[in-house]
């Protein structure tokens, strides 16, 4: 018998604090100015100040550390919730709330128009249940939580807007059943339920190459069975360059056509969390009637805003797209920003 009932709404009231905190933390990372570069001080008297050598926090940071606090403790909130449901063993008895991460994106694309998002996701170790069982939520693209699409390839990478609306909340439960393999059912936009079999594995041929592959095997009443086969080389040519090539492809019962994407970039590390990439991206759709159905080059920028855990990035591309035989070869700008917390 279940000793608690923590009704569905709980998530949309997660999403909706995240809705409020967020924007205030980008009008506060936006408007913040860098701090002055530190003097060595002219005594050891002048360093200190009451007994301590740090300076107060400004107002700015009070209010970052605050929504992060929040949505940080609401999470847990939720996690120990659910986790009563399973047994009376406190929540602090191995409970934990991890991968906990918040953006809050704007796209622009000629040829596709304006879209704003928010995504979060979050990722519960409950002690009531078993060791390798964890739990799941967030919110982002079903059709791309679904099919279990790399982050690189996702329509919000490719800054193209969400088709028909697909942003929804999920959730679910899933199992590791080893270092590689992983079962995953849960539900999303609503009461629509779905299910994977997830295999990765890792390889590192040599000290600067690496080969990760992932095949997901998935199933919706919709789409009926399905599946995306991602494969990724990385090889460093420096300490702080990389080259990357990564391709995925998806095909389901419904259209039994694959769909597939590749990037080939250069990523360019520069201390601090600090990215450059340069990317060249090709995608193509089986029974389109052409080879590509789009390509372009995008350039990408990252860094923290605030501390490690507020990240901030800006994409600009160029793109030459053509869904169909029927339609000429078209050419767009595009340019993307988000802000990402880390919980």
């Amino acid at each position: 018998m279940l000793r608690r009932t923590l009704k569905w709404p709980v998530v949309p009231w997660i999403c909706l604090r995240c809705i409020v905190f967020l924007p205030l933390v980008l009008v506060a990372a936006c408007s913040s100015t860098p701090p002055a570069p530190q003097q060595p001080p002219a005594t050891p008297a002048a360093a200190t100040v009451n007994g301590t050598d740090a300076e107060p926090p400004s107002q700015t940071e009070q209010m970052l550390e605050t929504a992060r606090t929040s949505v940080r403790s609401s999470a847990v909130w939720l996690a120990r919730g659910v986790d009563s449901w399973f047994g009376d063993r406190p929540f602090e008895e191995g409970g934990k709330v991890s991968d906990g991460r918040i953006s809050v994106g704007l796209l622009h694309r000629q040829d596709d128009g304006t879209n704003a998002s928010v995504r979060f996701h979050a990722r519960f170790r409950l002690p009531n249940v078993e060791k390798q069982t964890y739990l799941f939520f967030g919110r982002d693209d079903e059709r791309e939580i679904v099919a279990d699409t790399p982050g690189a390839l996702s329509r919000q990478d490719r800054l193209l807007a969400p088709e028909r609306e697909e942003e929804s909340f999920f959730a679910g439960l899933g199992r590791s059943v080893s270092d590689y393999v992983d079962f995953r059912i849960g539900l999303r936009g609503g009461l629509k339920v779905y299910a994977q079999t997830r295999y990765r594995r890792l390889w590192h041929l040599t000290p600067v190459d690496l080969v990760d592959f992932r095949e997901t095997l998935f199933w919706t009443a919709a789409d009926g069975f399905g599946s995306t086969t991602a494969f990724t080389y990385e090889h460093a040519l420096t300490p702080t360059l990389a080259a990357r090539w990564l391709s995925a492809a998806t095909i389901t019962q419904d259209t039994g056509h694959f769909a597939w994407s590749s990037i080939l970039g250069s990523y360019k590390a520069f201390g601090n969390q600090r990215l450059f990439a340069l990317e060249g991206i090709v995608e193509g759709k089986q029974g389109s009637g052409v080879d590509f159905t789009d390509y372009g080059l995008r350039a990408r920028w990252e860094q923290p805003v605030h501390k490690d855990w507020l990240i901030g990035d800006v994409i600009v591309g160029h793109f030459w797209p053509r869904p169909s035989a029927l339609s000429e070869r078209g050419r767009a700008w595009a340019f993307g920003a988000s802000l990402k917390m880390q919980f």
